[in-house]
C-alpha cells in the first residue's frame, strides 16, 4: 500500500519544497521506493532531484497535474507531493482526496497566519468528512520554538485544533544541501545531528515508529 503524503501551503515562500524534498531524503535513506511528485509550476522539487547524485537513495520523480487522474510508478510506497502557491478550491480539493497526510509548512508571522486562514477552514472541512483525527499537521519552518512569534503561531493555530508538530531552525545547512539535491538526511551524523533530532516528532507523526533519522 502507498503512503501518500501533501506538503501544501498556499502562501509563497513558506518552506514547501524544503520540507517535501527533505522528507522524501528520509525515505529514500530507509530504503523504501519513494517518488516525489510537483504540482508547483516552478518545479523545484524536481530541479533539486535532477541535482541529485546517481549514488544517493534513489527518489523518483512524478510531476503531477492537479485535478487529472494519475498513478505513481509501480513499486512505489512513499508518495511526496510538493503542491503550488494559492492551491485552494477545486485542485485542493482534488488533492486532498488522494493523499493520506497533508503537512503544512508555516513561517510563525502575522502575513503567513492571514494567508493561511481560508486553506485551513478547506482542509479542516475535509478532514471532518474523513473523521481523521490526524490528517493534517502543521511544521514551524525557519524558527526557534522558544520565541514569542513561535508561542503566536501555536495560539493561532490552537484556535483551529491543528497540531504543531516541530520546528526546522533557520540554517544554511538546508540552502547548501538543496544546492547538491542532497536532504539532510544524506549528510554526515556531525553535519546534521541537531537537525535530524528536529524532525523526529515530524517523522513519528507519520507514523515512523523507530529512530532511523538519528542512527545513519
Amino acid at each position: 500500500m502507498v503512503q501518500s503524503i501533501l506538503v501544501a501551503n498556499p502562501k509563497g515562500g513558506s518552506g514547501k519544497s524544503t520540507l517535501a524534498t527533505n522528507l522524501a531524503g528520509f525515505y529514500a535513506s530507509t530504503g523504501r521506493q519513494v517518488m516525489l511528485g510537483d504540482v508547483d509550476r516552478q518545479q523545484s522539487s524536481l530541479r533539486w532531484l535532477s541535482s541529485r547524485a546517481h549514488e544517493l537513495p534513489t527518489i523518483q520523480g512524478w510531476e503531477v497535474t492537479a485535478g487529472e487522474p494519475a498513478r505513481p510508478p509501480r513499486g512505489t510506497q512513499i508518495m511526496v507531493l510538493d503542491s503550488a502557491a494559492g492551491l485552494h478550491g477545486k485542485k485542493l480539493t482534488a488533492l486532498l482526496r488522494r493523499v493520506d497526510r497533508v503537512l503544512v509548512p508555516i513561517q510563525p508571522s502575522p502575513f503567513d497566519m492571514w494567508a493561511t486562514e481560508d486553506f485551513f477552514q478547506q482542509i479542516l472541512a475535509e478532514k471532518a468528512l474523513r473523521k481523521s483525527r490526524v490528517f493534517m499537521g502543521v511544521v514551524g519552518m525557519r524558527v526557534d520554538p522558544r520565541t514569542r512569534s513561535a508561542r503566536d503561531l501555536e495560539h493561532f493555530l490552537s484556535g483551529h485544533d491543528i497540531p504543531v508538530l516541530g520546528w526546522l531552525r533557520d540554517t544554511q545547512l538546508y540552502v547548501q544541501a538543496a544546492a547538491e539535491g542532497l536532504s539532510v538526511f544524506d549528510l554526515p551524523m556531525g553535519r546534521s545531528a541537531r537537525d535530524r533530532e528536529a524532525w523526529a516528532p515530524i517523522l513519528q507523526w507519520l507514523g515512523q515508529q523507530d529512530d532511523d533519522w538519528c542512527d545513519k
